[in-house]
């Protein structure tokens, strides 16, 4: 794919009222969401309720493109047909988690490192083949007694760098998650120190890396409270905040920011992200979604793994998807 193709499928990825479904949940974290409603999570079931997803009518009015799971981007649908398949039908862009989780980083207690590096460029080379035009790679950073350190730090960014630019290479916009956790109880000025460091830490080895930042989106978390922290910030303190390190740290060549929920409420999730399109002024990159438990959870506990409950559950996954659409524009109302 040429830097101009890279550049139009980033572009398409955070288009005006339009954000990302992240439906590439792990097994064991798609077990546990399914525990929730009491299902077994068999090959079967996450391929129906995926299905159900993806064949939402109007689903991409407000969804531009779905980051898949390995066995989803594999899967055929109970008619036969690909499940890519269905996503592209419904006018969404394919896209792939790569990496193979967070583990433990050697000589960093309490800290982890994203693997996957190895195998990566035939991995992507694959994924391609099979429909993917965009990939993900996450690094996760927890706030606590000396952390994150600068070994994490680097380390991490190192790695999503590394990706980013084996990504490009094999044709595929890369959306590169930096997430510092909200696991804790640190305030909001923590938070804000924390997400600066880690942004000037990934782009400056993007740089290093020769990534294109053109085609290269960026999911990072939102600077808010720690869950713990006993004075949670208010909606507009956290759109001003995020905003302001955003400025700092990320490049104006980048065209889009997609933010993750990381464990904040669905109403949540959807009033910060309007409310940072609100705020006054232009900004260099287009603000927009990368959610999946905030896109998800309702329309989950609808459908309950019952297919006589498969309208339910897409009426609650479009409503989701058309107010965090609407949050994308500052058009939102509860």
């Amino acid at each position: 794919m040429s830097s101009a193709a890279l550049a139009d499928t980033a572009k398409a990825l955070v288009a005006d009222g339009k954000g990302i479904l992240a439906a590439d949940e792990s097994s064991p974290t798609i077990k546990k969401r399914f525990d929730s409603i009491k299902i077994a999570s068999t090959e079967e079931n996450r391929r129906d309720y995926r299905d159900m997803l993806f064949t939402t009518r109007d689903a991409g009015k407000y969804i531009s493109g779905v980051i898949l799971y390995d066995e989803t981007l594999r899967q055929k649908a109970a008619d036969g047909t690909p499940l890519v398949k269905k996503v592209v039908k419904a006018g969404m862009i394919p896209g792939i988690k790569v990496d193979m989780g967070a583990k433990p980083l050697a000589g960093h207690p309490g800290e982890t490192v994203t693997e996957g590096l190895d195998g990566l460029r035939a991995r992507l080379e694959e994924y391609a083949d099979l429909g993917a035009r965009f990939t993900k790679w996450r690094g996760v950073y927890r706030i606590g007694d000396a952390m994150p350190s600068p070994g994490c730090v680097t380390a991490n960014a190192h790695a999503l760098a590394r990706y980013a630019a084996l990504a490009q290479e094999a044709g595929l916009v890369p959306i590169v998650e930096p997430e510092v956790l909200m696991d804790g109880d640190h305030d909001i000025d923590v938070c804000e120190e924390v997400t600066e460091e880690v942004l000037r830490s990934l782009f400056s080895e993007l740089v290093l890396q020769n990534v294109w930042l053109e085609g290269t989106l960026l999911k990072p978390n939102m600077v808010i409270s720690g869950q713990d922290c006993p004075h949670q910030a208010g909606v507009q303190e956290v759109a001003e905040r995020t905003l302001r390190c955003l400025k700092r740290a990320v490049p104006a060549a980048v065209p889009g920011i997609v933010f993750l929920s990381g464990g904040q409420s669905d109403q949540l999730a959807t009033e910060h992200l309007n409310a940072m399109n609100k705020q006054p002024g232009t900004l260099p990159w287009k603000l927009s979604f990368s959610y999946g438990r905030a896109l998800q959870a309702a329309p989950l506990k609808a459908w309950a793994g019952k297919p006589a409950n498969l309208d339910k559950g897409q009426a609650a996954f479009l409503k989701r998807a058309r107010d965090n659409g609407a949050a994308t524009t500052g058009s939102y109302a509860a």
